[in-house]
């Protein structure tokens, strides 16, 4: 017996041996896809990741029988991205044959993730989903009111505490403050990606958000809520408010029932909401900055505008689309009064939403009340603000403040094109062909063929290049910017240098965000799918952020590149937070490639 307990014993250390190497040999080079796959009209692209210079890499396309099905060289990449020293890319656009693949290292054991060609699902219901979970004044996924007492008013037209209706809208993120910046932008979204596709969403929950069709498409549900808060934000023709609460709501994780942050009134009371003056506010020390409400003004009138003109095809809406459509004039009107722009608040820490644009928010604006109404004044105007903010965009930039150029696409020139002639068609497709051309730069010089700027919320970035260049094929019927899309969609869907999804449980069955900054996992270990994470950030930018310390060893640290970050932690509120409108900017270019 013994001779064959030695044997039986080197034979458990030959496998061993192997097992461990294979697991350097994985280490050492590793396959990058999409981690769902590829519609099969688009481009496609593998990479493969090595510590070492390979001769002539191969790989080999299997289907899900295990039959080859094609074999693609490896191009070498001119740059690389620590830890890895060497990025091949394998292109193989020209096979469309729907169904499900992986690759195989020729001559290795290495293999890919499983992906799939053909549409994505529909999950711009996901996003939807989780935008619902964000619902303030009744929350259907706790099943409870919250914030009943939103909020006392300050800077505005009436003495300072005086209560106004601010109840409503969404919470903005991992926190419970409401703004109407980012408020404005998803409420449009959604209205849009409807306009898209008006008979691809699904009705099988009920204005309040709870299961129960209503003859009303669950994305219009969510859009009415939106809008409904809009209206409540502008009382009288002449008032406009902005925000409500602020940073003294960061009192660790809480649901939103049980609000704990005191703003002066005890705890789960009052909370402050702010007029748009257009001057610089703050009740602390950190002030905004601020120049006029236009950017405010004319977003809101033009998601307003873009209210009347889905409700007013239903019947029963018609009353609340003509609502909808008065303000809009109004908030427009106050635009005009006061061009500029207004920020942000921030109350005790120096971080808040530093947009600094506004002549794109009246250009959307006036281009859609042209379009209702036919008015030429409204085309002259938006004609003048195309002009005036022309190429102007986060785009042309090397780096950017937090949400300084926002909204991430300029809607304004995408709604003069649907609107102009002939002459203003040509100047809206040049301004985002510019832009574009921009990014292809910048991407042509990372294997990753991606050209956003990394940083805070850079996902929101990536989601924006890929829905211009989608807008852009849609104004031009050009496919020139394809590559530049996918590559984009690749990068939010683990091609990447993590090799995880940035959107929570999408794709299905593959690494997505987890532990991710939100009060539902912290508190219930419960998981929202459909949620755009902040994303990777530049290291500079991580290593200067107040309050970051992991609460677990990061399980990427072997494959974090030296320049940029990304943790699924929800200790690290920088690139691991789920955000309202970060999630709503998936809407557009996940209907447009998703089965019909």
């Amino acid at each position: 017996m013994r001779p064959l307990i030695q044997l039986f014993r080197i034979i458990i250390l030959i496998a061993l041996a192997l097992v461990t190497h294979h697991i350097q040999a994985a280490s050492d080079m590793e396959i990058r896809v999409n981690l769902r796959g590829y519609p099969s009209h688009m481009p496609k692209t593998a990479l493969l990741l090595s510590k070492s210079a390979l001769e002539a890499p191969t790989l080999i396309l299997m289907d899900a029988t295990g039959t080859m099905r094609g074999t693609y060289k490896g191009v070498l990449h001119s740059t690389h991205w620590y830890p890895f020293s060497h990025y091949y890319t394998f292109d193989f656009s020209d096979f469309q044959d729907e169904g499900s693949y992986y690759f195989q290292l020729k001559g290795s054991g290495i293999t890919s993730h499983n992906f799939i060609i053909g549409p994505y699902p529909k999950w711009q219901e996901d996003v939807v989903g989780f935008i619902r979970t964000q619902r303030c004044g009744f929350n259907p996924y706790t099943g409870a009111f919250c914030h009943q007492k939103d909020g006392l008013s300050f800077y505005g037209k009436r003495p300072d505490s005086t209560r106004i209706d601010a109840t409503g809208g969404w919470h903005d993120a991992g926190d419970q403050l409401k703004y109407l910046i980012t408020g404005s932008n998803t409420t449009a979204r959604l209205l849009m990606a409807f306009q898209m596709k008006p008979d691809q969403f699904k009705d099988e929950y009920n204005a309040k958000g709870l299961i129960g069709a209503n003859d009303l498409p669950d994305i219009l549900d969510e859009a009415r809520w939106g809008l409904e808060w809009l209206l409540k934000l502008h009382p009288a023709p002449d008032e406009l408010y902005h925000q409500v609460a602020d940073d003294r709501d960061h009192r660790g994780f809480k649901l939103p029932h049980e609000d704990n942050a005191d703003y002066g009134w005890g705890a789960n009371s009052f909370r402050p909401v702010y007029y748009a003056t257009g001057q610089p506010q703050g009740l602390s020390e950190y002030q905004s900055q601020a120049t006029g409400i236009a950017n405010l003004a004319g977003r809101s009138a033009a998601t307003l505008a873009l209210g009347y003109e889905v409700f007013s095809t239903f019947e029963a809406h018609k009353g609340f689309a003509d609502e909808c459509l008065k303000a809009a004039h109004e908030l427009y009107a106050m635009g005009r009064r006061q061009e500029g722009f207004q920020q942000g608040n921030s109350y005790g820490a120096p971080y808040r939403y530093e947009e600094n644009t506004w002549a794109d928010d009246m250009e959307w604006a006036a281009a859609l009340l042209y379009r209702i109404t036919k008015k030429k004044p409204f085309l002259d105007a938006a004609r003048a603000y195309a002009k005036r903010i022309g190429t102007w965009s986060w785009m042309e930039r090397d780096t950017a403040r937090h949400y300084e150029m926002y909204p991430f696409v300029n809607m304004g020139h995408y709604a003069l094109w649907q609107s102009g002639t002939s002459n203003d068609k040509k100047e809206a497709i040049a301004y985002y062909e510019h832009n574009l051309e921009q990014i292809e730069k910048s991407a042509a010089e990372n294997p990753y063929g991606v050209g956003h700027l990394f940083i805070w919320c850079s996902n929101n970035l990536a989601a924006a290049v890929a829905t211009q260049a989608m807008l852009y094929e849609d104004m031009t019927g050009s496919k020139k910017y394809r590559t530049l899309m996918q590559n984009h969609m690749n990068w939010l869907l683990g091609l990447n240098p993590w090799n995880s999804s940035m959107i929570t449980e999408i794709p299905e069955n593959a690494d997505t965000p987890v532990d991710v900054h939100m009060p539902f996992w912290k508190i219930k270990k419960e998981a929202i799918k459909g949620s755009l994470v902040d994303g990777p950030i530049w290291t500079s930018i991580l290593d200067n952020m107040i309050g970051i310390e992991l609460s677990a060893p990061d399980e990427y640290a072997h494959l974090q590149p030296q320049h940029i970050k990304y943790h699924d932690d929800w200790a690290d509120y920088s690139t691991n937070e789920p955000t309202l409108d970060g999630s709503a900017e998936l809407l557009l270019i996940l209907t447009a490639l998703s089965k019909d």
